[in-house]
């Protein structure tokens, strides 16, 4: 819960560094799962037409140009300027940091931050804006389990959190963190194949979205493997049956192990 008494001024509990999707979810989450108040929390945004942005759906919320000193921060920026904010955030004393940069590993930012600050690194992926996202979360030398608890706090305001070894995020970042382009690609595909078997687009669209929201649903819910929860809609020789053998023919589960190990492989070019 929010510290402070009412009518003192609150500790501000968390500052984001880039006012981008991600991080204006990662707040909003924040406050509906009462982590923290509006009024605890400050956002860091260098764009000032995002930060009016910010100013409005982020009600309360410090928004700002410039870093707050000795403020636990997370860092949402692109890779290529994650080592000038950690050098400039060394300079402000912040206590630890959690950054949501894909492919910069906490070796590189302990290196600009200086020895001793806990560096956590979390891949989350996109969902997390509906709260319904998927994060892995690893910590560098420094970090206590106190300090992965908190990351994982904040993770889980936005969705389902796991604790990993560093030397796995990349494997993660080409599951769950790209993985939901991979279903929107697959959407892609089977609305235009139900409209090319002569759906209405909107039809289409809608049988799509909630086969794909149910399958997930049922997935989640299940006790069962999804190879049984698979069988239990193929009958042999039915309909289902000839889809899939088309699906195993040319070599699906090949082809996503590939797309997979590609996504892994590039997060590791970019942490080089």
């Amino acid at each position: 819960m929010a510290d402070g008494l009412a009518g003192e001024p609150r500790i501000m509990r968390l500052q984001v560094i880039g006012g981008g999707k991600m991080g204006e979810a990662l707040l909003g989450g924040l406050m509906a799962d009462g982590w923290a108040a509006a009024d605890q929390l400050h956002v860091v945004e260098p764009d000032g037409d995002r930060r009016v942005v910010l100013a409005d759906v982020l009600p309360g919320v410090s928004v700002g140009d410039s870093a707050v000193a000795g403020v636990d921060t997370l860092v949402a920026v692109k890779p290529h300027v994650v080592a000038d904010v950690c050098a400039g955030l060394a300079a402000l004393g912040v206590p630890r940091v959690l950054s949501i940069a894909a492919g910069v590993t906490t070796a590189a930012m302990e290196a600009a931050l200086g020895s001793g600050v806990p560096v956590i690194r979390v891949m989350p992926n996109t969902p997390s804006l509906v709260g319904q996202g998927a994060a892995a979360v690893a910590g560098g030398n420094a970090a206590t389990p106190a300090d992965l608890d908190w990351a994982a706090g904040i993770l889980g305001a936005v969705g389902e959190v796991v604790m990993v070894e560093e030397v796995l995020i990349d494997a993660v970042t080409g599951l769950s963190g790209s993985g939901p382009a991979y279903v929107f690609l697959l959407a892609e595909a089977l609305m235009a194949a139900g409209i090319a078997e002569g759906l209405p687009a909107d039809v289409a669209v809608t049988l799509t979205e909630q086969t794909l929201l149910g399958a997930a649903t049922l997935l989640k819910a299940s006790d069962d493997p999804p190879a049984i929860l698979r069988e239990n809609v193929t009958s042999k020789g039915g309909t289902t049956a000839a889809g899939l053998a088309v699906f195993e023919a040319a070599g699906f589960r090949d082809l996503v192990a590939d797309v997979v190990a590609a996504a892994a492989a590039r997060s590791r070019e970019l942490g080089a």
